[in-house]
């Protein structure tokens, strides 16, 4: 065990100690891990790093930011206001769109990847 190791370890023993883990958010509460499995291993730290810097939109927060644009969108009186909202809808149903179009496209190749596996296994099926 190096140096650098050997410190950190006594710091985190302190801290324990001291009970500075104590009163830590989301303590005793179960982790949320992500889903990663449509992103390529070797692809999935740089994603995360992406995500996290927020380059990179999750459909699923994507979904939400539509429909709370369609919630504003009825309430909306101003006609200006409206303008606006509709073409923020309008490009983030585009991204959505792109996003799944994207999904769609990894999930078919990926499919023919294995698919010619399988063939180079067992050979072409006859249908």
């Amino acid at each position: 065990m190096d140096i650098f190791a050997l410190v950190a370890e006594d710091k985190i023993r302190t801290a324990i100690k001291n009970g500075e883990f104590d009163h830590l958010p989301g303590m005793g509460q179960p982790l949320q891990l992500e889903d990663l499995s449509s992103v390529p291993e070797d692809l999935r730290m740089a994603y995360k790093v992406l995500k996290n810097a927020g380059f990179i939109d999750d459909d699923k927060s994507l979904d939400k930011e539509i429909r709370t644009l369609q919630d504003l969108l009825r309430c909306c009186t101003d006609p200006e206001e409206k303008q606006r909202l509709e073409r923020k809808l309008n490009e983030k149903r585009l991204r959505f769109q792109r996003l799944a179009e994207d999904k769609n496209w990894e999930k078919s190749k990926a499919f023919r990847r294995y698919e010619a596996k399988i063939n180079d296994k067992f050979g072409p099926s006859d249908r």
